[in-house]
């Protein structure tokens, strides 16, 4: 800014290369009259008879002259201001009263007068001058070469007297035009020369006008009375005039920047529309709009000045008049020459080289949201006044109401595109940027979205509140946000889906980063003296391999992420036989809920032996669906359907009845066997379930302690207890309970101690390996070990070979089951089975059938 200054004030220095030689010609043609005329009460239209009267009429003409200088007129016709000047009027009197050397003294003197008073630059006020003086003394010399004037003012003198004033005329406008042009450039002179016909035309008529006050005059100098009233009436009139054209102009100045600020619907040139037209009706050098940085929008300081096409991004107004305007809850604060301010403000106003300026707050409501400031008042003489606070209060009052409605765009089209918990993108953000991504790809390159789905918000939300789930989902963004690549979008799409969108070099390179970032997202998060692990699946799709759209993409990234909740590692890549197994789930909906009103789910049995004397002691219930149209549906498929549809209270309950049914039978047969009813953990939040349970054994007149409810071990071992009333409850009915697929969790095996549990199975995949793999056979040893510690019944399943029966049984674990013994089974075929592969073997307590062989 300080250099633009200097580069004008170099550019001002210019006029100086016009105003010398100007004043040189003003002084040669001076001169020139001196030597003309050696009469100086000589004037062209009228003798005087003393010396006196010569300098009494030229001190009248003076005031006149001075008059005219410094009154301008502005008139509105149809829509277009003009400015009007009469200068042109006293100098057709002073041409024909005065000897035109005395004409160029006066003009010349009310001129200085006149700049002095505007308090005009140095290189102003001579070039004003010289002007003025060179213009009046040529028009003096052709007065002379012209026919003299007559004393009675007819055609000839209207002629000689419209000629004179034409040369000044001329005279003033080759200067002018030359000044600019040398100041501001050639682009300005042509812009002088191409207006320059109102200007002439005015000229025209400001002669017409003294050549009629001429006449009058010359008819008695009592008409000078009449001139004076009529001149005051026009002033009256014009002042009057001047005030409506000033109101109106102000109002519809306010109206039309409150339809530019009220139309800027979106606030993205908010200030560009509101800066250029507050300085303009101000009619300031400088007009600044600063807002204070709050919440997540920045500080905001732009200024709007004279002669600048665009926007500045510093202001002049002195620090300590804004702090004071923020003072008290908000306050105007106008400091210049027409205001009565503190020396503190004068002092900070002088310091910093500024002539006047106003500060008014803008407000939200009651709060004070910013200031709009205006800074120097255009004009050597002009100033701020109590009507330009006022006038600036009204539009601060605008613009507040302008820059709020701004933000709430701003920020509803922030909420529309982000988390409102997370402050990630949104699915809409999302799609919109994978959309964008897609179009334009460069060759070799994928775009690759993660979808990672948070393990456990449910049970957090159940156990811990809501709000402890919030917590999980903003450390879980937080984290990926930190860890994620500077390149990468992060965002939320579900309630518990975090998506990552970025360009891959490769799909490996993709899968690659999941993993990476699925291991750094994974370090305990604290709920007072609680930890919980946070665990997240990652489904992996990218483009245009696996869609090209992205609905296609971020629905087969949920169906990677499905999938990649049951698989080693928790990173899955997205294949076609994957969305051919979600969509024939979907399918299974409906279907599963007819098949269980119809009672077309099957229960197979498989049987539990003893490891010791092989006999059998039980058999676990396991649910098999044959389908009309897509044949054997796994288990793993329907259970995950019923769980997803709240259809696996009902699932379940058809096989504790169907076990509940068959082991009455047995027991009536003579032959108690128990039977064992997998439980998913959903169940065991079930306040309602043990009460069930306790009727049904009640109607099926089972022993309670005939029926294992069989848990899976991240169903009892979670982070909270929610699962241990309905344990406690199902313990006191005397039902028996067994921690399923043990050693595939993350637990503690101390943890056992604090279960109501009375059995512990050991997961299939550490018993299949124990007889080849050290590790496998250690963690055995060791489960098999403590639960006997604790006074636990094991169950090994999963046995599969003679060997493997051995170790187990020189270990201690009492209770096998697998395939070494029998494939789960129907309840038909496990008849034929039991009366094929065991003998009845004599006992003190009676006869019991053991297996006879097993292949």
């Amino acid at each position: 800014m300080a250099k633009r200054r200097r580069s004008a004030g170099r550019a001002a220095e210019r006029g100086w290369l016009i105003t010398g030689p100007l004043g040189l010609l003003a002084a040669i043609w001076a001169a020139t009259l001196a030597l003309a005329q050696t009469n100086w009460t000589e004037a062209p239209g009228i003798h005087y008879p003393a010396v006196y009267q010569t300098w009494g009429v030229a001190a009248l003409l003076l005031a006149v002259f001075v008059g005219a200088e410094v009154a301008v007129f502005h008139f509105v016709i149809r829509r277009q201001g003009f400015i009007i000047t009469i200068n042109e009027i006293p100098l057709v009197l002073a041409l024909f009263y005065l000897p035109p050397l005395m004409v160029v003294l006066a003009y010349s003197a009310s001129t200085l007068i006149a700049q002095i008073r505007r308090r005009s630059a140095p290189v102003k006020l001579w070039f004003n001058v010289a002007k003025n003086a060179a213009g009046t003394s040529l028009a003096g010399l052709v007065l002379l070469a012209l026919p003299s004037i007559q004393d009675d003012v007819g055609p000839s003198t209207w002629g000689v007297l419209f000629a004179a004033v034409a040369t000044h005329v001329l005279v003033t406008l080759i200067a002018v035009i030359g000044v600019i042009s040398l100041v501001q450039g050639p682009q300005a002179g042509r812009e002088v020369i191409r207006t320059a016909n109102p200007t002439l035309l005015t000229t025209a008529v400001n002669v017409a006008i003294g050549l009629v006050i001429l006449i009058v005059l010359s008819a008695t100098l009592w008409a000078v009375v009449l001139l004076v009233v009529l001149v005051t009436v026009l002033a009256l009139v014009y002042r009057s005039y001047a005030r409506f054209v000033q109101q109106h102009r102000m109002l519809t100045d306010l109206y039309e920047l409150t339809q530019a600020v009220g139309g800027d619907r979106h606030g993205d040139t908010l200030a560009d529309t509101l800066l250029g037209r507050v300085r303009a009706m101000m009619q300031a050098e400088y007009a600044t709009l600063w807002l204070p940085a709050q919440g997540r929008h920045p500080e905001v300081m732009l200024s709007a000045r004279v002669d600048d096409s665009g926007l500045l991004d510093v202001a002049p107004t002195p620090v300590a008049v804004r702090a004071r305007s923020q003072e008290e809850g908000g306050r105007t604060v106008a400091v210049g020459a027409r205001f009565e301010t503190d020396g503190g403000l004068r002092d900070a106003l002088r310091d910093s080289g500024v002539k006047d300026v106003i500060v008014t707050p803008l407000r939200s409501g009651s709060a004070v949201i910013g200031t709009l400031e205006v800074v120097n008042r255009l004009g050597d003489l002009g100033n701020f006044t109590g009507a330009d606070v006022r006038m600036l209060e009204t539009i601060a009052a605008h613009a507040g109401v302008a820059v709020e409605n701004s933000r709430l765009v701003d920020r509803l089209r922030y909420d529309a595109y982000h988390d409102g918990l997370t402050a990630l993108a949104n699915r809409r953000r999302i799609t919109e940027a994978l959309e964008e991504s897609v179009v334009v790809r460069a060759p070799g390159e994928v775009v690759a979205v993660l979808l990672f789905d948070v393990d456990r918000l449910r049970d957090v939300n159940e156990s811990l509140g809501h709000a402890a789930g919030d917590k999980l989902l903003a450390e879980v963004a937080r984290r990926l946000r930190a860890f994620a690549p500077p390149a990468a979008l992060v965002g939320r799409v579900g309630g518990d889906e975090f998506v990552v969108t970025l360009r891959s070099e490769s799909i490996e390179a993709a899968a690659q980063l999941a993993a990476e970032l699925r291991e750094q997202v994974r370090d305990p998060i604290m709920f007072g003296t609680l930890t919980l692990d946070v665990d997240t699946a990652v489904g992996v799709v990218v483009h245009p391999d696996h869609g090209t759209d992205p609905a296609t993409l971020l629905q087969r990234a949920d169906v990677a992420a499905t999938t990649a909740k049951s698989v080693p590692g928790g990173v899955q890549l997205f294949s076609a036989g994957l969305e051919s197994r979600s969509v024939r789930r979907l399918e299974l909906a409906g279907d599963l809920r007819r098949a269980l009103d119809n009672e077309e789910l099957e229960v197979y049995f498989q049987p539990k032996v003893t490891l010791t004397d092989r006999r059998l002691v039980g058999v676990e219930c396991l649910a098999r669906w044959e389908h009309p149209a897509h044949g054997a549906v796994s288990p793993e498929d329907f259970v995950a359907v019923a769980e997803h549809t709240g259809q696996l209270g009902r699932l379940t309950e058809a096989v504790l009845k169907e076990g509940l049914r068959r082991c009455r039978e047995w027991a009536d047969a003579d032959r108690p066997l128990s039977v064992a009813v997998n439980l998913s953990p959903r169940t065991l939040v079930d306040p309602g379930f043990p009460g069930r349970v306790e009727a049904l054994l009640r109607e099926y007149g089972v022993s309670p302690e005939r029926v294992t409810f069989e848990i899976k071990e991240d169903g009892v071992t979670g982070p909270t207890d929610r699962p241990l009333p309905t344990l406690r409850r199902l313990r006191e009915i005397g039902v028996r309970l067994s921690v399923d697929d043990f050693g595939t969790g993350y637990s503690s095996l101390s943890y056992l101690r604090r279960l109501p549990v009375h059995e512990v199975k050991i997961d299939r995949s550490f018993v299949q390996g124990m007889a080849t793999d050290a590790g496998d056979l250690a963690i055995v040893r060791a489960v098999v070990a403590l639960s006997l510690q604790f006074g636990l019944t094991v169950v090994a399943e999963g046995v599969e070979s003679e060997l493997t029966l051995d170790l187990l049984k020189e270990m201690g674990c009492e209770i096998g089951q697998g395939f070494l013994f029998s494939r789960p089974l129907p309840y038909e075929r496990l008849e034929a089975w039991f009366g094929a592969r065991t003998e009845a073997e004599p006992t003190p307590l009676g006869e019991v059938r053991r297996l006879r062989a097993v292949t």
